[in-house]
């Protein structure tokens, strides 16, 4: 099963995600925890080069590229392998995250983010998408609060290139129905936690 994580910033998916990885992994499940970009050595170095803060004159389509081309490494070098040994891959973004900041935010247009990412992932597309919606002046104001956490590139964008990001997350909620599960990321953590974490026991035990 493949299953990813999408969401604006500070909406916790990444805490949410550790939790569920060690509760799956108790109850006697493989698991192989990722990220985009990165996942890789190679997709890693890419990860630097998308999300260093001196590269503020970055063209989009530029950055639309490396995002894709990271993913294609990330693919063939960690994702398939680990689906093809019967593991669970759980990912911190994915596809849909190019196409929300690329697509929607950076105004490249969702088609063709789409188009673009069916070359690097030759239509390969997630079991479950969970998509944590939360307000982006809240998930600024988490990021602000948390001095541990790294801070991006593009957590320092406008808050409306957030909010054009969370639009384009819902409305590709809406396009892909069947993989993608809405959370309210504005509830407690536990809360948060409880919902994914029924959702995926829901879908292994079909």
């Amino acid at each position: 099963m493949f299953i990813t994580f999408e969401g604006g910033e500070g909406s916790g998916k990444t805490t949410c995600i550790k939790r569920i990885v060690e509760i799956l992994e108790k109850e006697g499940n493989r698991v192989v925890l990722t990220r985009e970009p990165g996942g890789t050595p190679i997709s890693e170095e890419i990860r630097n080069v998308i999300l260093d803060k001196k590269n503020t004159d970055m063209d989009p389509r530029t950055e639309a590229l490396l995002y894709a081309a990271a993913r294609r490494q990330h693919i063939v070098q960690k994702i398939l392998p680990s689906l093809k040994e019967g593991k669970i891959v759980i990912s911190d973004r994915f596809l849909d995250s190019s196409l929300a900041y690329q697509g929607g935010a950076r105004g490249l247009g969702i088609e063709e983010i789409y188009r673009v990412n069916q070359y690097a992932t030759e239509g390969l597309e997630p079991d479950i998408t969970f998509f944590f919606d939360i307000d982006p002046e809240e998930g600024l104001r988490r990021i602000a609060s948390n001095a541990g956490r790294e801070v991006n590139r593009l957590d320092v964008e406008k808050l409306a290139f957030h909010q054009t990001v969370r639009g384009a997350f819902q409305e590709l909620a809406k396009r892909f129905p069947k993989r993608f599960v809405v959370i309210d990321a504005a509830q407690k953590p536990d809360d948060v936690f409880n919902a994914v974490l029924k959702e995926i026991h829901q879908r292994i035990r079909k």
